[in-house]
């Protein structure tokens, strides 16, 4: 079987099929680094997710109950923001071979359809005797809102 090389999203971008462990260990890794990833949501984002997780609330999936809720219209859901928080982390910083191990969230704000997601990510804290790292995680919408935030702990690749 040959691994998937790309995001199925016509129009998205390509991820590698595979990477060895390039991620940064924890003594390359600071207090105050950051990384971040952008990405804008849309219908097919809405509908995927629903299908990988089988989270069909009608809040995101049907318009008529939505408009009728606390949102006023369907919203994303907030795991699939969130879900750009373990992208950042396991392909950036820390990056390939991090571990996730926790993460707490609150959620700010309601996520629209083609609204654009900046997910960023902050060491905070260097844990070096058990090999972890406590990271600040938010997401802030296009107006610079922030949507979503919380703190992981993740275990960086061991040393090369």
């Amino acid at each position: 079987m040959r691994p998937v090389s790309q995001n199925p999203q016509p129009g998205g971008e390509e991820f590698p099929a595979s990477h060895g462990p390039t991620g940064k260990t924890i003594s390359d890794l600071a207090i105050g680094m950051t990384a971040s990833l952008t990405r804008r949501y849309t219908e097919w984002d809405i509908l995927a997710f629903a299908a990988v997780t089988g989270d069909r609330n009608p809040a995101h999936m049907d318009e008529a109950f939505a408009l009728a809720s606390v949102f006023k219209g369907r919203v994303a859901h907030g795991f699939l923001s969130a879900s750009l928080i373990s992208a950042v982390l396991g392909t950036i910083l820390p990056g390939p071979g991090t571990v996730y191990l926790s993460q707490d969230l609150r959620f700010r704000r309601p996520v629209r359809i083609g609204d654009t997601i900046t997910a960023t990510v902050e060491v905070t804290e260097r844990i070096p005797e058990k090999n972890r790292v406590r990271l600040r995680t938010t997401c802030t919408n296009q107006r610079d809102e922030v949507v979503l935030d919380g703190s992981a702990l993740v275990m960086p690749p061991g040393p090369r």
